[in-house]
C-alpha cells in the first residue's frame, strides 16, 4: 500500500485479496487508530502474485527489511545482527564474529542481539578451545608460536605442531559445544586424556583434564529446563504502546544454551499474536539454525504456512507449539517475565541517567519555546468504553522522572455519552479551579509566579500530598490532538491561568506537539531524547488511567450481576463466591447446589439462576 508521494506504507500478504482489502476499506468501526490512520493515507496499491503461500511469505520479508514500511511491524534498528562463523572449508578454519549470513556451507550460530553479547561469547569459547586467533596463512613453518600456546589458548598449527585433522577435532569440539554437543565434547576429550596419559605425555593429559573441568563447569551453570534432550526456541514478548520487547531462550539438549532479545518497533495497537508473527517470520529468514520446535507465548496469525516454511527451511519437521499448562507453560511464564523486566529495565537505565534527562528537558524546552525548564511536568488522560466507567487520569514527572505519590485519577462526573472533550474539560476544571485561587490571591498581594512552584527539587518535595493541588506545572500536556488542547486551553483561560502554565497536546497518530497560537505541529525529533521522555510521560498517564479504568469497570460488572437481585446482601454474595469462586462458578451451578449454600432457598436460588 502507497501514499500519494509513492512511500510504501504497508506489505502484507493474502490468499484471498478482495476479502482482505475489503477488511481495511469497509467499515472502519472495528479498526484500531493505527489502521486507520494508515487507511487515510493509502493512494495506491501495488500486487504481486506468488505461486505459494511460503513464497509469499519469504517475499513479504523481503519487502519489510527493504522498505521498512511504518505501519509493519519490524525488528528494530538499520544494522545487521551479528553472527559466529566457521568455515570447515579452510584448510585451518578460524572462529570470527561476521554480519553477513550467505549460504556458502559454513557453520553459522546466531543471529545475537548485539556485539556485545556475541563477544562473551567468543571469549567464552576461546577460554574453553585452544583453537587459532590469528589471521595469517598457516604453514607450519614459523620459527616460534604466540604467546596464546604458552598460556594453553592454541595448540600451535602455525609451527606445525598439529597436524590439520587434529586441529580440525578442536574447531569440530567447538561446533558440538554450539549446538549443544557438551557430553559429545567432553566424552572425546576423556578418551584423548586418557590416550595421552597411557602414552605417559602428563603434560598433555593435564591441559586436557584442565580443558574438561572448565567445559563441565560452563555446563553445569547452564539451567536445566527439561529432562528431554530437546533443542527449543521459547519466545515470548512485552509491549508498550511504541515497541516491543521479545525474549527469547535457546534450549539444546534439554539445557539453556542462551538467551538473546530484540526489539520490534511499529507494533503501536498491534495485538501480542500479530507481533510474534512478524518477529519469527523476519528472525529465522536469516538465522542460520532451526530448532525442532519453537515455543510461543501466544498462537501465530499465520501459524500453518509459517510451520511449513520453517521445516522446508530446517529440512526437517518443525513444530510451533502453545502450551497452556505444564512444564512447557511455566517455561513460558519465565521468558515472559524476562520480557517484561527486560522492558522495563529499559526504561529504567534510560530515566537513571542524568544526562539523558536533562538533555531531555533541554530539547523539549527549547521546542516548546517554554520561559524555563519543564522541571514539573503534568499528563492528563481520559480513558473510557463506549463513554461508560469514564475516568482521567493526572501524572507528574519532576526532573524527568515520576513522582507517584503526586498522581492523581479522577472519577468523570459526565454521563451524556461519548465526549472526550467534555470529560477532559471536566477533569482539568476539577485540577486547576484551586490553583487558580491561590493564583489570584498571589496576584493579588504582587507576586505574579503564584507560588514559584517550579524550583522543583526544593519547593516540590516539600510540600504535603494535600498540597500537590496548589502546585504550579512548569508544562502541561494532554493526551490527543488539536481538538483536545483546544478544549484544555479554554480551561485554562477561563481561570486566568494563561500566563502561568504553558500547555502543549501530543497526537499519538504521528507523535506531533501543537502548542496555542501555532498551526502547525512541532516535531522532535525521531530517537530524540526529548521525543522519548515526552512518550514515556504519555504512557504513564494512559497506563494509569486505564489501570484506573479497568478496576472501576470489574467493580460495575461484579456489581451489575450480582448485588442487583433481591434478598441477596454482601453476605450471602461473599458465601456465594467462596463456595463456586466466581460469578461465573455461580452462573454454572445447578439451582440445588446454589441453594445448598446457607440462608440461600430454592425459591432465591431460582431467582439467582434466572437474574445470571
Amino acid at each position: 500500500m502507497k501514499s500519494a508521494s509513492g512511500e510504501v506504507l504497508y506489505v502484507g500478504k493474502a490468499t484471498n485479496l478482495r476479502t482482505r482489502l475489503r477488511s481495511y476499506f469497509g467499515s472502519t468501526k472495528n479498526l484500531s487508530p493505527k489502521i486507520r490512520n494508515m487507511v487515510k493515507l493509502v493512494d495506491d496499491f501495488e500486487c504481486l502474485v506468488t505461486e505459494s503461500d511460503s513464497e509469499a511469505l519469504i517475499l513479504e520479508n523481503t519487502f519489510i527489511k527493504r522498505e521498512k514500511p511504518k505501519y509493519n511491524a519490524r525488528l528494530k534498528d538499520d544494522k545487521t545482527y551479528p553472527y559466529i562463523k566457521i568455515d570447515l572449508k579452510e584448510a585451518f578454519p578460524q572462529v570470527y564474529l561476521t554480519r553477513r549470513f550467505v549460504e556458502d556451507g559454513s557453520s553459522y550460530f546466531g543471529p545475537y542481539a548485539s556485539a556485545s553479547s556475541i563477544r562473551k561469547t567468543m571469549h567464552t569459547l576461546k577460554r574453553l578451545f585452544p583453537y587459532r586467533s590469528c589471521t595469517k596463512t598457516i604453514t607450519g613453518t614459523d620459527p616460534r608460536p604466540c604467546l596464546e600456546y604458552y598460556i594453553h589458548r592454541c595448540i600451535a598449527p602455525c609451527i606445525g605442531n598439529v597436524t590439520r585433522e587434529e586441529y580440525l577435532s578442536v574447531i569440530q569440539q567447538v561446533v558440538d559445544f554450539m549446538k549443544g554437543g557438551t557430553k559429545h565434547v567432553v566424552r572425546d576429550l576423556r578418551k584423548r586424556m586418557v590416550t595421552a596419559s597411557d602414552q605417559l605425555d602428563f603434560e598433555r593429559a593435564g591441559t586436557l583434564r584442565d580443558q574438561i573441568q572448565a567445559i563441565e563447569h560452563v555446563s553445569q551453570n547452564q539451567k536445566v529446563v527439561s529432562q528431554k534432550l530437546s533443542d527449543e526456541d521459547v519466545i515470548a514478548l512485552e509491549q508498550n504502546d511504541g515497541e516491543s520487547w521479545v525474549e527469547m531462550f535457546h534450549i539444546r539438549n534439554g539445557k539453556l544454551n542462551g538467551r538473546s532479545h530484540f526489539l520490534m518497533e511499529g507494533t503501536q495497537d498491534e495485538k501480542p499474536s500479530y507481533v510474534l508473527d512478524q518477529f519469527v517470520k523476519q528472525f529465522y529468514d536469516t538465522s542460520p539454525t532451526i530448532p525442532s520446535r519453537v515455543i510461543l507465548q501466544h498462537p501465530l496469525e499465520d501459524a500453518r504456512t509459517i510451520q511449513s516454511w520453517l521445516s522446508h527451511k530446517r529440512g526437517k519437521s518443525v513444530q510451533l507449539h502453545t502450551p497452556k499448562r505444564g512444564e512447557k507453560y511455566r517455561l513460558i511464564k519465565m521468558v515472559s517475565e524476562n520480557a517484561s523486566q527486560g522492558l522495563h529495565q529499559q526504561t529504567v537505565k534510560w530515566l537513571s541517567d542524568s544526562k539523558n534527562l536533562s538533555s531531555a528537558m533541554d530539547e523539549i524546552q527549547t521546542a516548546l519555546n517554554l520561559p524555563r525548564n519543564p522541571a514539573r511536568v503534568e499528563c492528563y488522560d481520559i480513558s473510557n468504553i463506549q463513554g461508560t466507567n469514564a475516568v482521567g487520569s493526572m501524572v507528574v514527572f519532576e526532573d524527568g522522572r515520576p513522582k507517584k505519590n503526586h498522581y492523581r485519577r479522577f472519577k468523570i462526573n459526565y454521563s451524556a455519552g461519548i465526549n472526550d472533550y467534555s470529560m477532559m474539560e471536566e477533569m482539568l476544571r476539577r485540577r486547576f479551579k484551586r490553583l487558580s485561587e491561590k493564583t489570584q490571591i498571589c496576584l493579588l498581594n504582587g507576586n505574579p509566579n503564584g507560588n514559584n512552584s517550579h524550583h522543583v527539587s526544593s519547593n516540590h518535595t516539600k510540600r504535603s500530598s494535600n498540597d500537590t493541588w496548589e502546585i504550579t506545572p512548569d508544562l502541561i500536556i494532554i493526551d490527543g490532538g488539536k481538538g483536545h488542547l483546544s478544549v484544555a486551553l479554554q480551561v485554562i483561560l477561563d481561570l486566568g491561568l494563561l500566563d502561568v502554565i504553558p500547555i502543549a497536546s501530543l497526537a499519538k497518530e504521528k507523535e506531533q506537539l501543537y502548542i496555542p497560537q501555532d498551526p502547525d505541529p512541532i516535531m522532535l525529533p525521531k530517537g530524540s531524547q526529548g521525543l522519548f521522555l515526552v512518550q514515556r510521560i504519555r504512557d504513564e498517564a494512559h497506563r494509569f488511567a486505564i489501570a484506573y479504568h479497568r478496576q472501576r469497570r470489574s467493580k460495575a460488572t461484579f456489581v451489575s450481576k450480582i448485588d442487583s437481585i433481591p434478598g441477596i446482601g454482601t453476605k450471602r454474595k461473599r458465601m456465594l463466591i467462596d463456595k463456586f469462586g466466581s460469578i461465573a462458578g455461580v452462573k454454572e451451578a445447578q439451582t440445588t447446589e446454589i441453594a445448598s449454600v446457607p440462608g440461600i432457598t430454592i425459591r432465591l436460588a431460582e431467582k439467582i439462576k434466572s437474574s445470571l
